[in-house]
């Protein structure tokens, strides 16, 4: 019976006799008192009247019913459905969601301990939850589940394959997570997930020219959030400022969880601080922390920003609880340096106490943290020590990075002639240098200056306060005490020649005047 809005009454009326003739034979009305020109009784009357509002009411309630055309909204994914999901995509996944999927594939796996799917996911999450909160003491767990996976599935175990090479990535092994993305994009080469592991693995190494390739593969095979704010990490090396920032822009309004939104909003404040822009850096920070309060590395970019606006208090504040749920060795650092520049020596010298307590039990969990430890002895504690951990990370991965804290190490410890070598190089476009970075310019202006090249120093020191006026809170200082050491450029007088950029294996430069101090 299909009863519609244009039914009119004496339809109604003649399904309702048709309704009412089969209701009286359940309920003792004969028949042939509803036959054709039968006068019907009251009780008959009553009981039509009833059956033809029941139709109404019906046909009401069948109009308002969706059609089958148009279906309801599916419910929301749990947070299981969502951890797994953002894990599977290499996208951040909410905290107290990467805990419930992690306890639920602990449930399953003891269960059914041949589940390498399971293996796989566990192990991938594993490696998230040690990012998201700086504790190094994941990474073992995540590659012993990696390695169960690949056990139980020796081929064609892509996932675990794309988890092993994000574990490397994380620990600072570059060359093995060059080695399992590899692996994963010759099984699966139409697989995006794993291109963006290829990115991290080619930037970690200073293959810029192989980072762009992997970033075309992946922009052919995928687009959407994750793989936006890929891009504007790779522009962003390349001094592609603008294209960072749109891409960001696009990632964060097409982000599909709070987490990923955040981590976008983190990233594009950290593009506004690398600029200079310390207020609207600020602004993104707080908007990533509305979004997401587990975004610590928002809540220490927030100590950054407001640390360059003057508010001091408040930056203290905020580097202590970002270091209370993510205790990162490079916010360490940071709020160290904070305050020493504040005059705290005390609790500067304790930070970097546990700044080295912190690196110390990352690498006892595997995780390289010579890069940031190399930088910190330079400036904090044995430059020589610096230069032979350096060296080291140069013969593993000869990045922009490593160029600039070797060169700065080199620095420290007296060899200006070497060390210019490596901070040209840093800058140098032709290896990859194309990020404007203030701390960049500021390690090569010193060196120049120590060198008596008093023409370059003087323009990569200002360019340095250019790019960024507050890039750190100890080095802004001695930048601008240089700068007016420096004096006025001469009116006349040749220019000074460009030093020419720096060759692949650390050049070496001939000897030059007598060195001083620059810090």
């Amino acid at each position: 019976m299909k009863i519609g809005m244009e039914t009119g009454p004496d339809t109604a009326m003649e399904t309702a006799t048709q309704t009412a003739t089969q209701t009286g034979t359940q309920t003792g009305i004969g028949a042939e008192a509803l036959r054709p020109g039968a006068r019907p009784g009251p009780f008959v009357k009553r009981a039509l009247i009833g059956v033809v509002a029941g139709c109404v009411v019906l046909g009401g309630v069948l109009v308002l019913l969706p059609s089958e055309r148009h279906r309801t909204v599916p419910p929301a994914p749990g947070p299981v459905a969502r951890a797994m999901t953002a894990v599977g995509a290499g996208a951040p996944a909410a905290l107290p969601d990467l805990a419930v999927l992690i306890r639920d594939r602990e449930a399953q796996l003891r269960a059914h301990p041949r589940d390498e799917q399971s293996w796989a996911v566990l192990g991938t999450a594993y490696v998230e939850r040690a990012r998201r909160t700086a504790a190094p003491v994941y990474y073992p767990k995540a590659e012993k589940a990696l390695r169960t996976s690949l056990r139980v599935r020796p081929k064609g175990n892509v996932a675990a394959l794309d988890g092993l090479a994000a574990l490397a990535n994380a620990r600072g092994d570059f060359v093995a997570g060059l080695k399992w993305a590899g692996a994963a994009a010759q099984a699966a080469p139409k697989r995006w997930t794993t291109y963006p592991l290829l990115i991290d693995s080619y930037t970690g190494l200073g293959d810029y020219r192989a980072t762009r390739r992997a970033l075309d593969k992946l922009l052919d095979l995928r687009t959407g959030p994750t793989v936006m704010a890929r891009a504007a990490g790779v522009y962003r090396d390349r001094g592609w400022r603008e294209d960072a920032a749109a891409a960001l822009a696009d990632a964060t309004a097409l982000a599909r969880t709070p987490a990923e939104q955040a981590a976008c909003l983190e990233q594009a404040g950290q593009l506004a601080w690398e600029r200079g822009d310390a207020e609207e850096s600020l602004r993104h920070y707080e908007a990533a922390l509305r979004t997401d309060p587990g975004e610590q590395g928002a809540l220490a970019g927030q100590g950054r920003a407001l640390a360059a606006l003057g508010r001091t208090p408040q930056a203290l504040h905020a580097y202590q609880r970002a270091l209370a749920g993510r205790p990162e060795p490079r916010y360490t650092l940071e709020l160290g340096e904070l305050y020493e520049a504040s005059g705290l020596g005390g609790a500067a010298r304790a930070q970097y106490d546990v700044l080295r307590a912190r690196v110390r039990a990352a690498a006892a969990a595997g995780v390289n943290g010579d890069l940031l430890l190399g930088l910190f002895e330079a400036d904090h504690g044995d430059p020589a020590a610096a230069v032979r951990l350096l060296r080291a990370e140069w013969q593993r991965r000869p990045g922009i990075a490593v160029a600039d804290a070797l060169g700065w190490a080199l620095h420290r410890a007296g060899e200006d002639e070497e060390a210019l070598g490596f901070a040209e190089r840093a800058m140098d476009k032709e290896h990859g240098g194309g990020v404007r970075s203030a701390l960049y310019a500021y390690h090569r202006g010193q060196i120049e200056r120590d060198l008596d090249r008093a023409g370059p120093a003087r323009r990569h020191l200002a360019e340095a306060l250019r790019i960024n006026p507050y890039f750190s809170p100890l080095f802004v200082p001695l930048a601008k005490a240089a700068l007016v050491s420096l004096g006025e450029p001469a009116a006349e007088g040749p220019a000074e020649p460009e030093t020419r950029p720096g060759s692949s294996d650390g050049p070496q430069r001939p000897n030059g005047p007598e060195r001083g101090a620059s810090r």
